[in-house]
């Protein structure tokens, strides 16, 4: 992948990164109509660090970062970027920062090059520096083979990839990335988390939303877990992990889940937090595989069938699990 040319103020100097406060959110709040889609969020970000927004569709994590780009004003709270306010009349900022939309920003009958082409002359790009910029968006998208194609003919993956190169084009100091591997395949997924390392090694900082839990945690250094609007907790992905007190995740797959079978479940000692959807129950343990046998004894009572049984060690949905008594994709 291609090396972005970033002005030397942008790096982390000796591969360190730095520690500077690059954005502070403090208590936003937005309501439409009478319910507070995002309420009290509070979150910071450092220079040069990758920084996740975890949490299910509805949580407020497109909202919030609406209000940062300043697409959308708060009706309380504050939003400061590198000690400057930030919102809808702060153009400065603004060019400080990249988007990554969940939907796709492109126009589907121009090929790559002349989206590019025309989202570097938004920003105030020209000549020889916007061919150089296009150029390289291209080669980290890994698309140079295809920009005279029209976008129209790309797959899903290959546009959220072009969609990625847009927003890279005038070198922001923060990139914001809201849900970029919806409905793609794996090898595009792989690529988009490739490069968020890529970008964040060259010193670029980026706030990463997702509902996928796996994907938080391969890129971010740390992240807020959000819910129903509010951030229930943050920290390094060491520090959220204690939240969950060292509770194992089982998950327990049959064709047939009523009440009874949690019922029977929720009365094993050590064992809490139980969920049951489409064929499988799971639960939180802090006995892990050894309260298993007891488990199996309340299928075996009430003449189910187990297919299979997995049990993982803490982690965020642990976590997200903990603290609101539901999985992270319901």
């Amino acid at each position: 992948m291609a090396q972005l040319d970033f002005p030397d103020r942008y790096k982390a100097r000796d591969g360190e990164v730095e520690e500077a406060l690059l954005l502070k959110v403090t208590n936003l709040v937005k309501d439409f109509n009478g319910r507070k889609s995002v309420d009290g969020v509070s979150f910071s970000v450092a220079a040069g660090e990758v920084f996740g927004l975890l949490g299910p569709n509805g949580a407020g994590k497109s909202t919030t970062i609406a209000m940062i780009c300043g697409l959308l004003s708060p009706d309380q709270g504050e939003i400061s970027f590198a000690g400057q306010e930030a919102g809808s009349g702060a153009n400065a900022v603004r060019q400080s920062i990249g988007l990554v939309p969940q939907d796709i920003a492109l126009y589907p009958t121009l090929s790559a090059r002349e989206n590019l082409n025309f989202w570097g002359r938004m920003y105030g790009l020209g000549g020889k520096v916007l061919r150089e910029r296009v150029n390289g968006a291209l080669e980290i998208a890994d698309l140079a083979d295809r920009a005279n194609e029209r976008i129209e003919t790309y797959s899903g993956g290959m546009k959220r990839r072009i969609n990625i190169a847009a927003s890279l084009l005038h070198r922001p100091k923060l990139l914001i990335m809201d849900e970029p591997t919806v409905g793609i395949d794996p090898q595009s997924r792989n690529h988009i988390l490739e490069t968020v390392r890529l970008l964040n090694n060259q010193g670029m900082a980026v706030i990463y939303t997702s509902h996928y839990m796996e994907e938080v945690e391969s890129v971010c250094s740390r992240v807020a877990i959000m819910d129903q609007g509010k951030v229930l907790a943050q920290g390094s992905l060491k520090e959220l992990a204690q939240i969950a007190g060292g509770l194992d995740v089982v998950t327990v797959e049959a064709p047939s889940i009523g009440q009874d079978v949690q019922d029977c479940i929720t009365a094993i000692p050590g064992v809490s937090g139980v969920t049951a959807s489409s064929g499988q129950v799971q639960f939180l343990s802090t006995r892990g595989s050894e309260a298993l046998p007891e488990v199996m004894a309340c299928f075996a009572r009430l003449g189910l069938k187990v297919g299979g049984v997995k049990v993982k060690e803490p982690n965020l949905e642990t976590v997200f699990l903990q603290l609101t008594g539901r999985t992270l994709r319901d």
